[in-house]
């Protein structure tokens, strides 16, 4: 079967820089917009070069110039977008809708992938404020793309490795503890974690595949579903120590968000929901237009988290 021809929107993202090297890998026509508004940012064009070298076709498109993103749609047959959609970086969720209607216009393609890839913002009508903006603004998206009968995969369900694995889950910093970590409640909320590369690897192995045609897949790889105790015992194993345990219930944890700026206070809400609900594993993947990302693909060999680990220690 001829492998599909993919456009790559947010490539050089923390999300996005992945994908681009997951399709390429995977042998996929690959493309990358590239957007003017770039500007001075030396870094990302030469990443953007780096991944001309490896086979990828540049494609200039704006989101301020729709006509433009028409015509980069034009040239595939996948759209997956990475936009950030964490406020301590950039917040772009909603620029999807113009992505969407380029879609719609373009009317050649046959799977659109927003950007997800967390907590399925379909499950979280309850969400805090102010950290519900992400998952209401999310839905939006999907309902545009529905609305517009555009084929879909939603890719969701996982934390990633490096803002929770990596630093045993402590808010704002990204390197591990060694002698006090703050456990979130009773520490036994199992939350999935999932190296980012393993992410865009799953990612891409869906765009083909008539199973995900208009599903959500999960990532839910059973050997990375772990609570936070088991996350820091697995640290403590290889640093050969035991780290002082500081608990922080429920209620302190969300009277943390007073003083803190508007990005601090939505991280808070998230962190709540993921470890004080257990959001992203609270619920079994089982029923019509679901799939779980290990089952449909035990061929892909995904990092263990105290593989993961061994790299920061």
């Amino acid at each position: 079967m001829e492998m599909s021809k993919v456009l790559v929107v947010g490539g050089t993202g923390y999300v996005g820089r992945r994908i681009v090297k997951a399709s390429l890998a995977l042998g996929h026509p690959t493309y990358v917009l590239q957007r003017p508004e770039i500007g001075l940012d030396i870094e990302k064009l030469q990443m953007l070069l780096s991944f001309k070298k490896q086979g990828a076709h540049l494609v200039e498109g704006s989101f301020s110039d729709f006509q433009s993103l028409v015509r980069a749609v034009k040239l595939v047959d996948v759209v997956i977008c990475t936009m950030s959609g964490v406020h301590f970086r950039s917040h772009n969720i909603l620029l999807q809708l113009k992505l969407a209607q380029a879609i719609k216009e373009a009317g050649n393609i046959k799977r659109f992938l927003p950007s997800e890839f967390g907590l399925d913002p379909a499950r979280m009508g309850h969400a805090l404020e102010p950290g519900r903006v992400t998952f209401d603004e999310k839905m939006v998206v999907r309902k545009a793309i529905q609305d517009a009968k555009i084929p879909f995969t939603y890719v969701c369900g996982a934390a990633f490795g490096g803002y929770f694995a990596g630093n045993l889950s402590q808010m704002g910093t990204v390197l591990p503890p060694r002698e006090k970590v703050l456990i979130y409640g009773d520490g036994n909320s199992k939350v999935t974690l999932m190296d980012e590369d393993d992410i865009a690897t799953y990612t891409i192995k869906t765009i083909d595949d008539p199973r995900t045609l208009n599903k959500t897949l999960y990532l839910r790889p059973s050997e990375n579903v772990l609570s936070q105790k088991q996350l820091v015992e697995m640290w403590e194993n290889l640093l050969g120590k035991k780290l002082e345990k500081i608990t922080i219930s429920k209620q302190d944890f969300l009277a943390s968000m007073k003083g803190m700026d508007y990005a601090g206070q939505v991280g808070v809400g998230h962190f709540y929901h993921i470890f004080y609900e257990g959001d992203l594993t609270n619920f079994e993947i089982e029923g019509e237009g679901v799939e779980e990302a290990s089952k449909l693909y035990p061929e892909v060999k995904y990092t263990r988290m105290d593989e993961y680990l061994k790299l920061y220690a």
